[in-house]
């Protein structure tokens, strides 16, 4: 009878022993799938509160701008909502002074450069997006004022803004030899902070001519009267957006995103919205 109870109570406990192990083994596997399920909601929260700084000029339109109602709006800032709309990011559009928007991004206080960006002739400088846009540089002039092409502009007062693509393209001094002669038959090329600047110093008669881009010069003659755009054409480029250089696993993200909404028609219908349909190369 000792032996059997002896032998009894080795099983009673031999059991204890597995049911605890299996009771461990549960609460663990429990307590894994908690830590899971708490990694991805800490991935998501942060996903949410990831804020996406963009970098602008707000005298830029269509690209982007302040409307009548205070607003800071444009073509790239609507893609830059969409973008932040599908990844869970809050966007914050920050206006900058384009003259120091290296410094800007450089520093951190914005996260791209998003504002009808020239990527051609700066590729070197920063992590590009693809490009999206296929720009031209232009010259605007006063209706009636003689001036048909860009060899009329000899002797004249031009108009650019500061460290624009147009100024670029004036004025880079490689496989450039066409425009460094075009801009030093000028009487005088005067750099200014904005387009809308310009195009008031060039309705007041202060300035001759504009270089701008495209986009922006047919955004302005759409809301002004009295210009003309030559046919001539200064330089076409592409647009891209240009993030701080080595910062591929933002630019990754943001790539991502526009291909799907190019895939999904968002894209085009974004464009269609600035009247740019004609301009945009994403997907095509």
């Amino acid at each position: 009878m000792k032996r059997a109870t002896g032998f009894a109570a080795v099983l009673m406990a031999a059991a204890m022993v597995f049911t605890m192990a299996g009771c461990g083994s549960s609460k663990d596997a429990d307590t894994s799938a908690k830590k899971e399920t708490k990694t991805e909601d800490s991935k998501d929260k942060e996903n949410s509160d990831k804020q996406f700084i963009v970098g602008f000029d707000a005298e830029y339109p269509p690209y982007g701008y302040k409307d009548d109602n205070g607003e800071y709006v444009g073509f790239d800032l609507d893609l830059a909502q969409e973008v932040c709309a599908r990844n869970g990011w809050e966007l914050v559009k920050q206006p900058i002074d384009w003259d120091s928007k290296d410094m800007e991004l450089n520093s951190g206080s914005i996260d791209c450069i998003w504002n009808g960006f020239t990527m051609t002739g700066r590729e070197d400088d920063y992590t590009w997006s693809k490009p999206y846009v296929d720009n031209s540089i232009v010259v605007v002039v006063k209706e009636g004022s003689g001036i048909e092409k860009k060899e009329d502009l000899a002797g004249k007062v031009v108009a650019v803004q500061a460290d624009s693509s147009g100024l670029a393209a004036l004025t880079d001094e490689e496989d450039n030899e066409e425009n460094l002669k075009l801009a030093a038959s000028f009487s005088d090329l005067q750099q200014v902070a904005d387009y809308n600047t310009a195009f008031m110093n060039l309705e007041a008669g202060a300035v001759d001519a504009i270089v701008v881009d495209i986009g922006v010069a047919d955004y302005q003659l759409e809301s002004r009267t009295g210009f003309a755009m030559l046919d001539d054409k200064i330089r076409t480029e592409q647009y891209a957006v240009g993030f701080k250089l080595g910062n591929e696993e933002l630019r990754d993200q943001v790539q991502s995103t526009l291909d799907e909404m190019v895939k999904d028609g968002t894209f085009d219908d974004i464009a269609k919205k600035w009247d740019l349909s004609d301009m945009v190369c994403l997907g095509k």
